[in-house]
């Protein structure tokens, strides 16, 4: 599968930037802008989201094998990788996969475990019964989701993800039939068996729960070179929360 991206700069070291469940190359757009000063970065979408294609299968082999081959069209031999949340455990997957093309690894708050999938099912069966057909106003579809989730960001975040198809109406960019039906595949962590080598560093953020102190014996027992630091005053978004410091953390652990 041929993965749409973004790619800014041309100069300094190779780095992928993989968004999480329900994100798009987009939402990573200022960050990566920022980071083009240092390194050449691509942030990609993944399969089932953004404007990379629609698929049936929805798993970590595919997107690990997405990346992969995206490596190669674009001849990049090694990357520096960054994930978030799903994006996080993808890149997790790639390098205990593929450990000969990642030159460091960045985890953005998601830990090497299994993780419940339910709120997301319920999230994604709310939004399958909006009838978009019927909405003429992004505001219209602002004030229904409004009455199952108080949290405007989460809201606004979502609806990043409307776009007018051809018929001029509002429809999901990604695949949420697809998304409904397999989410719950990406609860794994089985694919982590033994050790990685790689240089990784765990960003974690203060107001989450997605690295616990439990998660941290984990990550110490299968990953042999790592780090852990915490951005203080976030939640699960800590890119979009403190971009600054984010930004900061990131070219430090590369450069």
């Amino acid at each position: 599968m041929k993965l749409h991206s973004k790619i800014y700069g041309d100069q300094g070291p190779c780095l992928i930037v993989i968004h999480g469940l329900f994100g798009m190359s987009d939402n990573w757009n200022t960050l990566g802008k920022q980071f083009a000063k240092y390194c050449k970065v691509h942030l990609v979408d993944l399969r089932n989201h953004g404007r990379s294609p629609h698929s049936l299968d929805f798993n970590y082999e595919v997107m690990s094998e997405d990346l992969y081959d995206y490596m190669g069209n674009h001849n990049i031999v090694k990357a520096n990788i960054l994930g978030h949340s799903l994006g996080g455990k993808v890149a997790m997957k790639y390098a205990f996969t593929h450990k000969e093309k990642v030159e460091k690894l960045l985890i953005a708050d998601i830990s090497p475990r299994s993780y419940n999938t339910d709120f997301h099912e319920n999230l994604l069966k709310i939004l399958y019964r909006l009838p978009l057909e019927d909405f003429n106003k992004r505001e219209e579809i602002d004030a229904v989701l409004s009455e199952s989730f108080e949290d405007r960001g989460m809201r606004l975040f979502l609806m990043k993800n409307l776009y007018r198809n051809e018929e001029k109406k509002f429809a999901w960019r990604f695949n949420i039939d697809v998304l409904l039906e397999k989410v719950s595949n990406i609860q794994t962590a089985d694919f982590i068996q033994g050790n990685c080598s790689i240089p990784t560093h765990f960003l974690r953020a203060g107001n989450s729960n997605y690295i616990t102190e439990e998660d941290e014996l984990i990550i110490q027992k299968h990953f042999t070179n790592f780090s852990i630091s915490t951005i203080e005053g976030v939640g699960h978004w800590l890119h979009a929360e403190k971009p600054d410091i984010f930004y900061n953390e990131v070219i430090k652990f590369i450069c």
